[in-house]
């Protein structure tokens, strides 16, 4: 388990706990995370003082963190996470809090209750997920696309790849990517959110988030009908596979959503991912 203090006030100097061994020079999965909790906050997705708040696919916290604080300590979260090393992190992070209001759950959400394997990244534990990633082929995409659209990168990644000649770059981002795309089989607990909701007679969901590395739809999946209209804003990363971004934006159409917006970072380009969000 390592640990950092993440150098953002809005985290307030915060140490950090985090499970990635680390040893990369070009990826920070700490800063990319904080960057990454800045994305959720566009095309009017927003949270206020007394709302509620599901965090899926909490990770190591920094959502549920920024928002505790953004929201001056009063909003109330049900963050969860299924992997067991980036549970520890995330509980270690919301200890520090010394709250009430944010309750963290050491399994993820799906369509069903039920003990299924993850890979587990442990040099990137944010891309650990149900459905692998690895591809000799995939890794080469991402490898171009960090080169062509180094512009729009993470700048801890911009700043350091800056001082690598451009013909060097290919052999350094290759040299992380394998230490990254190295995983680990870890059984997980996966519980519907309808089961949650019930057990603990929530009434409004004013955001739910979710990022769960191409479990998306089966967290969605996961949600009875009746309990659709407690939800006011979704935001929700969505890998586009096997026309996934469509199907999701109509599954949301279906259950009153009439304000969906669909955001792509370039950089991400090659991993056809996309931000969506959504207001009833």
């Amino acid at each position: 388990m390592g640990n950092s203090v993440l150098s953002k006030k809005s985290l307030n100097e915060l140490k950090i706990h985090f499970p990635q061994k680390g040893g990369f020079q070009f990826f920070d999965e700490t800063e990319f995370l904080y960057e990454e909790v800045q994305q959720y906050f566009k095309n009017g997705i927003c949270v206020r003082e007394g709302d509620t708040v599901f965090d899926v696919g909490a990770n190591i916290g920094l959502f549920s963190i920024y928002l505790y604080q953004m929201c001056d300590r009063d909003v109330d979260i049900y963050a969860f996470e299924p992997i067991p090393n980036i549970f520890d992190a995330l509980s270690l992070n919301i200890s520090q809090l010394e709250t009430q209001k944010i309750k963290i759950f050491p399994f993820g959400l799906s369509n069903a209750s039920k003990i299924v394997n993850f890979a587990y990244h442990p040099n990137a534990p944010a891309l650990s997920t149900m459905y692998p990633f690895d591809s000799k082929e995939y890794r080469t995409d991402i490898r171009n696309n960090v080169i062509e659209n180094l512009e729009h990168a993470p700048r801890h990644i911009r700043r350091l790849l800056s001082l690598v000649p451009p013909w060097l770059r290919p052999f350094f981002i290759d040299r992380d990517l394998n230490q990254i795309f190295q995983v680990e089989s870890v059984s997980c607990q996966l519980k519907k959110m309808s089961d949650i909701i019930r057990e603990y007679d929530i009434q409004k969901i004013n955001l739910l988030k979710v990022d769960v590395e191409k479990s998306e739809a089966d967290v969605l999946l996961g949600i009875d009908d009746r309990d659709w209209p407690k939800i006011d804003r979704v935001v929700v990363e969505v890998h586009d596979e096997n026309d996934r971004l469509k199907k999701i934006q109509a599954l949301l159409t279906d259950r009153g959503f009439r304000r969906i917006f669909v955001r792509q970072d370039p950089f991400l380009k090659a991993a056809e991912t996309f931000n969506l969000y959504a207001i009833r």
